[in-house]
């Protein structure tokens, strides 16, 4: 049977204030996913714990598209892929086994996470060298970033101990001919990671299509990430871009309050 876009209640009022501003930031951010082209029909997913609760997190209903998540269709299961919102949805298994792992064993570093299929992130995925320092934007990421060999669709509970080593102590995964997984403590810092990430990916294949790209060298990157680290701070590690995008996306279609 086709899935169909049911209608919904608010849960405003019927929630905790923190997880309804959880809902609402996560709807949100898809939607500006999708406004920036970021979405891949049906499929991918943003996913965003559970304020003050253990082992619960908030990810999109399956069957929608992006610009059909609102803060009150947002599916809510436990980190064993529990049904525990009462949600009239099912949730795509792929989505579930990858996300539920991270939020379930990496703590808060993991607390808002993405995986997308962008053409630009999955050809620097699809490539060898991975994300070259070839841009100001790639510079952020040198020596950032776990690379996991592709094992197919990720339905199987035991790849996550490999998705998990690979990882190692950073916070964007990039899974070999697949695509990335950025995770940050809070979504606002997850978006700005992973629009730097598609920025950089995006000028270094247009830069290995002229040939013979200028490679930084490693002590001027170093340079690089220690004054961007300063820098980084009056940015709001991401919030004042997310609060630009959330008005812009509001200016367009505020549905995803509903």
């Amino acid at each position: 049977m086709a899935t169909q876009l049911k209608p919904s209640t608010s849960l405003e009022g019927q929630v905790s204030k923190e997880e309804w501003q959880a809902r609402l930031d996560l709807a949100a951010c898809y939607r500006i996913f999708y406004h920036l082209g970021w979405s891949e029909s049906i499929y991918n997913h943003i996913s965003l714990k559970v304020p003050g609760e253990e082992g619960t997190f908030l990810i999109n209903p399956f069957g929608l598209l992006y610009d059909e998540v609102t803060a009150s269709n947002l599916v809510k299961i436990d980190v064993e892929g529990n049904n525990v919102g009462g949600s009239p949805y099912m949730v795509n298994k792929a989505g579930f086994t990858q996300h539920a792992y991270f939020h379930k064993h990496l703590g808060a570093r993991a607390d808002a996470i993405c995986h997308v299929h962008t053409t630009a992130t999955m050809a620097v995925c699809s490539h060898k060298g991975g994300l070259l320092p070839t841009n100001f934007y790639a510079c952020n990421f040198q020596g950032q970033i776990g690379y996991h060999d592709f094992e197919g669709v990720t339905v199987r509970a035991e790849e996550g101990e490999r998705l998990v080593e690979n990882l190692g102590d950073h916070t964007i995964l990039m899974l070999r001919n697949h695509g990335p997984v950025v995770m940050d403590k809070r979504i606002q810092g997850m978006f700005v990671k992973m629009w730097a990430l598609q920025r950089a990916c995006e000028i270094q294949v247009a830069t290995l299509g002229m040939g013979d790209p200028n490679i930084v060298p490693q002590d001027v990157v170093n340079v690089h990430q220690r004054d961007l680290h300063v820098m980084q701070s009056q940015g709001g590690a991401g919030i004042f871009d997310f609060e630009a995008w959330k008005r812009k996306i509001d200016r367009i279609d505020d549905s995803w309050r509903s």
